[in-house]
């Protein structure tokens, strides 16, 4: 099983890449925020790859980081999505992305996908959250650490700011950013306040 290549990059188009590894052409699928990373064709290059064996061909799919490659694994798992869907996925959101839109249950943030609508954007949010871990969860909603129930405190604040128009994913981070700067004993409208003055920056 192929992991990881290094070589020269050949070239680069719709289909993939061409990594050329002492002198054999290996086309490898990636992502547009991958292809976005890369040397100019002729440089050396390095790529995590995920190989995935079928009965009539085997595919590479490169990627920059471990944390890429990781998202495509985890949403390959998910009925309906594909490695070409996964990879639309990791096109149009980054892995930090894609944690806070699944954290905050924010559908809409995932139909940015070409392929990708409400019914698989629904499926992908639900199981996902029961697949990722809660302490990545958590750091995805809160990276500030708060004490026990006030964890409620902050899902009423971004409750609230959803209730005034404000994206679910936008309310999150700047709930997060609030509890970060005022403490973890702050009071719901304390919150409320702190995170509409984010949304206003």
């Amino acid at each position: 099983m192929i992991a990881k290549l290094t070589g020269i990059l050949d070239s680069v188009s719709a289909a993939g890449v061409i990594l050329d590894v002492a002198g054999v052409g290996y086309l490898v699928s990636c992502s547009s925020a991958t292809q976005s990373r890369l040397p100019m064709v002729g440089e050396p290059v390095s790529l995590l790859i995920e190989t995935h064996v079928r009965e009539d061909r085997i595919q590479l799919f490169g990627f920059a980081d471990q944390a890429e490659r990781e998202w495509f694994r985890r949403l390959t798992t998910v009925q309906g999505v594909g490695a070409k869907l996964a990879l639309a996925l990791l096109s149009a959101l980054r892995p930090d992305d894609l944690l806070r839109a699944i954290a905050a249950g924010d559908k809409e943030m995932l139909t940015r996908a070409d392929g990708v609508g409400q019914k698989l954007a629904t499926r992908i949010v639900t199981e996902l959250k029961d697949r990722i871990g809660t302490v990545e969860l958590a750091a995805a909603q809160l990276p500030a650490a708060r004490p026990p129930g006030a964890g409620d405190d902050a899902t009423a604040a971004v409750s609230a700011l959803v209730n005034l128009g404000y994206r679910r994913t936008e309310a999150f981070g700047a709930v997060a950013q609030a509890a970060q700067r005022l403490g973890g004993n702050a009071p719901v409208a304390d919150l409320i306040r702190a995170g509409l003055q984010e949304l206003g920056r």
